[in-house]
């Protein structure tokens, strides 16, 4: 795995060994931030369920302002933290070690965040617990956009209800992104 653009591009991340995280493969990343490109840079990019961090690490190399990283695994938080000191970008990323519900209220009153990437653990329903939260946080509004990783499985039937419209989509073989943003009380 790699940066794929931007100033720490080519440089190589470590990863977890063993199953208990699953690195986002180069072609997906590259995709995502073919979709995100133009919102990136200056952005505060929240990564919830890092794993090594390559995505907001990514977001950084591309001219992210900030990122936060939330991991609740400390052998990952060790390969994060290794991956932005190898990357030079250490000085612009806060990394929290903790659930990310726990994170979450942690950094509530931080201010709003420009993107929020979810990467969970797939078919645990832990998306709906993030989003349910957000929708009457302080670290998003309906400006910020929020992209969800997630198996082609995963339903995702409840956004609407939830306050959340759909603004794009990208299936890949196994899995997928979705671009959502919040608009309750908005249309």
């Amino acid at each position: 795995m790699r940066v794929i653009a931007g100033i720490a591009r080519r440089l190589k991340l470590k990863t977890l060994d063993g199953l208990e995280t699953r690195p986002t493969q180069d072609i997906i990343k590259e995709t995502l931030f073919n979709v995100i490109q133009n919102e990136v840079p200056g952005s505060r990019f929240l990564d919830l369920f890092s794993g090594s961090g390559a995505i907001g690490i990514e977001a950084l190399s591309r001219g992210a302002r900030e990122a936060y990283f939330v991991e609740n695994n400390r052998k990952a938080v060790k390969v994060i933290e290794e991956n932005l000191e190898f990357t030079k970008l250490k000085d612009k990323a806060r990394v929290i070690t903790a659930d990310v519900m726990v994170a979450l209220n942690q950094i509530e009153g931080s201010g709003k965040f420009d993107i929020i990437h979810l990467d969970p653990p797939y078919e645990l329903g832990l998306e709906k617990n993030v989003l349910k939260y957000l929708m009457s946080s302080e670290l998003a509004d309906s400006e910020t956009l929020i992209v969800i990783e997630a198996s082609t499985d995963t339903d995702f039937s409840f956004l609407e209800d939830m306050g959340y419209r759909i603004t794009k989509e990208k299936i890949y073989k196994h899995n997928r992104h979705l671009f959502i943003n919040k608009y309750r009380g908005i249309l």
